[in-house]
Formats: structure tokens, sequence, C-alpha cells
């Protein structure tokens, strides 16, 4: 039995003073009063305990408000841009001035039945994050995989910015290819200066000079042009896309925001199209939550002072050993600068077993078994076929 109903039942059934009975039950005599007086009002209620909830709350979110923060889940939530509880503050102190805390916002969210319950993450600060500090320091960039409305599959290219998320270009293709790759770095530099450093993972289209099984050979066209730019290039390690975290992420924002478009892409031009609008947002319009005050890239990219190309990569040899064996007709072929090029070494040293000794472009070729130099030379990069320089014979 609850104490409300013993003090209730000993005033007006035993017929004992609301002052004896607050002493022997150790309350206030205001207590007492007002439960007898609950009991008068309401009968058998003033049994149960009342909620101490208070009947107005004075710092409770107006309800336009409330509608607003419900409106802009909605409509955020259908265009596949973020809405969580630090966008959606950002949107309304940026564009209704109204300042209203983030965990105010997950609290409306939740009672609205808009917001389903996730798996517990690690928390932010287990992770180890590494960030450049200066627009341009580092850019990074990683092509991805999307299908049309039709089934074709495209590849999308971007490069963005390390310290700021910008993007600094964003383009599809059928297939992406070093050349595609250099044309598209060319076009951001021109429009955004070079960087000091560029970050990718070890795809052939960037380098060719790691694998997950060990080396592939000499610097295709985009490493070449990166090293006479005097640009640092940063591969991460095979097998852990997190080295390009920042790029990976992007990926998924952009995918979930094509993926919301009322029109699916069905041609190269109409998902290039998309690409430019989606460009657009996410530099402009779109908060982002790991920049400073959620600000747009475009707002911390346009104000920062900006990194360079820092020394110079002259003395960046890049060297390799290979084993080969001489053809029918002489030569060996070697790849240099994403191109092919063929070595006359002659036919005499057909189906020989050789060593090939490369820095650079100068190239050192000896009989694997003999040990015998075969040929010295320096790849003239403007010829396929690499002839040997014979002596000219004395007229008799």
């Amino acid at each position: 039995m609850s104490k409300a109903r013993l003090i209730i039942t000993a005033v007006t059934l035993e017929g004992r003073s609301q002052a004896e009975v607050a002493r022997d039950y150790n309350v206030s005599k205001s207590w007492v009063s007002k439960l007898i007086k609950r009991y008068k009002q309401e009968g058998a209620k003033a049994f149960e305990a009342r909620s101490r909830k208070p009947h107005r709350s004075p710092t409770r979110a107006p309800e336009d408000t409330i509608e607003k923060i419900i409106t802009l889940r909605k409509n955020l939530h259908k265009a596949g841009l973020d809405a969580g509880p630090n966008t959606i503050a950002w949107h309304l102190t940026t564009h209704h001035a109204i300042t209203i805390s983030p965990a105010t916002i997950s609290r409306h969210l939740s009672k609205a039945g808009l917001v389903i319950p996730a798996p517990k993450k690690r928390p932010k600060s287990s992770y180890i994050r590494f960030e450049a500090a200066m627009p341009n320091e580092t850019w990074q960039s990683d092509f991805t995989h999307y299908q049309l409305a039709d089934g074709t599959n495209v590849e999308i290219l971007p490069w963005i910015d390390d310290c700021t998320r910008y993007i600094l270009n964003l383009t599809a293709h059928h297939r992406i290819t070093t050349p595609i790759v250099l044309a598209q770095f060319h076009e951001a530099t021109k429009n955004h200066g070079l960087p000091a450093s560029t970050l990718t993972d070890n795809g052939m289209v960037f380098t060719t000079r790691l694998s997950g099984a060990g080396r592939r050979g000499g610097r295709n066209a985009f490493e070449t042009e990166l090293r006479k730019l005097n640009i640092t290039q940063k591969n991460g390690a095979p097998n852990h896309p997190t080295t390009q975290g920042k790029v990976e992420r992007f990926q998924q924002t952009l995918k979930k925001w094509l993926r919301a478009q009322p029109h699916q892409p069905e041609t190269l031009e109409h998902i290039q199209h998309l690409l430019d609008e989606f460009t657009d947002e996410y530099n402009y319009r779109r908060p982002h939550r790991s920049l400073p005050n959620s600000a747009t890239p475009a707002a911390l990219y346009s104000h920062m002072p900006k990194a360079t190309p820092q020394g110079s990569r002259e003395h960046d040899t890049h060297n390799r050993v290979r084993r080969d064996r001489v053809d029918s007709s002489g030569s060996i072929t070697l790849r240099v600068n994403s191109k092919l090029h063929h070595i006359g070494i002659g036919r005499t040293h057909a189906r020989t077993h050789v060593l090939v000794l490369v820095q650079d472009l100068n190239v050192h070729i000896i009989n694997a078994t003999t040990g015998e130099v075969l040929r010295d030379l320096t790849i003239d990069t403007t010829r396929d076929y690499q002839p040997q320089k014979h002596k000219k014979l004395p007229n008799p």
C-alpha cells in the first residue's frame, strides 16, 4: 500500500488530524493537505503518483522551429544529402537565423520517429586521422564505378583537396586510363594551381612501382609528370584503403546523392551533367561536418593560403632490376612513361637470358649467365625502336 493511500485513509476514515498524521509518517503538513484536497476532487485517482513533468517548458523550441527541423530532415534526406542534427543546425543558423543545439534537434527527430537506431560505432577519438594543414598540400584521388540506367558501367574520377575536401575536378569516363588521369590532373592544376603532393592507391593508372605482389616496373606518364613538376607522390599501402579515407568517404556521399536523383543517368553526358551539379552543391552549399564550424569546402579553400611544391626531385631516381629473355628478333621491350620501347641487342643473342638494370632512362643489359655487358644506352623517348649504334668501317 502506498504512503499516499495510508495518509488519506488515516485522515478520512480514522478521523485523525492532518498534523498528527504528518508527524507519524514524517511528511510535511502541506503535503498531507494537498493529498486530502486531491482526494476530495479526484477520488481514487489521488492514490496514484502524479508525474513530475512540468505543464509547460519555457526553453522548449517553438512549434514552427520544430516544423522546420522535420521539414529540413525530410528534404535533405530526399535529396540524398546528409540530414544529421549538425547539418540541420547549420541550415537553421545559416538560412533561418535560428540557433539551436544538435542535441535538441536529435531529440525532436527521435520524438518524430525519424531516427533509426544504428549499431554503436567506435568513438572518433579512437581513430588516428591525418589531415593536411593547408589547401593544395595534398590532393587525393581514386576512381570508382557507377552503373547507368541501362546497365552500362562507367568510372568516375575525383580529385579532392585533403585539407578542405574541396572538389577540384570530377569527371566520368567509360574507362579510366593513365592518359585520362594525367589529363584531368592537368585540368585541375590549370584551375587551382600545383599541389605540393598527391595521395592515391596503387592502381596501375596512378603508379607502376609497387603492388601487393611486389615491383611492377618504371614510372608511368602520370608519375613522370609529377616528378617533372617536383610534386611529391604518395601511395597508400597495398590493401589498405583507409589511407585514402577522405576520397573513399567522398565516393559514398556522391553515390548516395546520385541514387537519390529522380532520373538515373542514361548516358555519359547525363551523368557528367549530374556530377557538375553535385560539385556545385558539395563545394558551395553543403556544410561539411569534418570542417571547422561545419563550413562549406569552398569557404575554406578560397580564403586559406595555398601550399606549393617544395624542392626539386631531380635526384629522385627510379631504379629497377628485371629478368628478361631476348626474343628471336634480337630485342627486348621496356615500358617507360607508359610507352613500350623495343631495344635492339642483336640476333646473335636471341633467346639469351638477360638482366636489365634501369635507372630512369639509363639502361644496362647484362648476359645473366656470363655477366657480359650486352648493351648500355639512354632511352630516346621519341622513338619506339632503340637501334644499336654500329661503328662505321673504314673505306678500303
